[in-house]
């Protein structure tokens, strides 16, 4: 996330301008950052992985989306757009335009070289602050592994790893399976020393 220089702008100013604005940002703490563009691989993971999700909590009262809806985590003052969002029950927003949610169940995103850190690290720590949120996942481009991290009350958030294409990754937060076969369908992987 590289910010714009610019004074501190107040999170309803943002939603002004972000909703104006021909490329998306996140917001973080009075600034406004502007987000890295996802390669083909990152954009087939999402699409097969949401597709997936989407087909089996359809008859569910859950919401899937890409990253196209923004999440708004009010106590950390960032806004920001995970690559997959599902929210169920009753889905909570800012103000009375459906965009920006305020209570996902589970936040999924699909890891690159540029946004790996910032995922790993603030992201992450600002997820675990939703009170709503179950658990938040990590999916590699660079091989096919996921990683979930389930709300612990009392503690660290255990992390369960699925990994190699013949694993099935488990949702326990909306009690959902799904074959790393389907997530990773027609994802060519570099090979080493590429």
């Amino acid at each position: 996330m590289a910010a714009h220089p610019q004074n501190w702008i107040s999170p309803e100013e943002y939603l002004e301008i972000e909703r104006a604005a021909e490329f998306r940002h996140e917001y973080y703490n009075g600034r406004i950052y502007a987000m890295a563009r996802g390669s083909p691989r990152h954009a087939i993971i999402i699409g097969n992985l949401a597709a997936e999700l989407y087909h089996a909590l359809r008859k569910r009262p859950c919401i899937v989306a890409s990253s196209d809806l923004r999440v708004a985590i009010s106590q950390s003052r960032l806004y920001t757009y995970p690559d997959i969002v599902v929210a169920c029950g009753d889905q909570k927003y800012v103000g009375s335009r459906q965009d920006t949610l305020l209570n996902p169940t589970l936040l999924i995103e699909v890891l690159s070289a540029l946004t790996e850190l910032a995922d790993r690290e603030f992201k992450a720590e600002h997820y675990r602050r939703i009170e709503s949120l179950k658990e938040y996942a990590f999916v590699s481009q660079t091989a096919a592994r996921v990683e979930v991290y389930g709300r612990n009350d009392s503690g660290p958030w255990p992390v369960t790893e699925f990994s190699g294409p013949d694993a099935v990754a488990r949702f326990d937060s909306i009690d959902t399976s799904v074959p790393l076969a389907e997530i990773f369908a027609k994802v060519q992987f570099e090979e080493e020393g590429a």
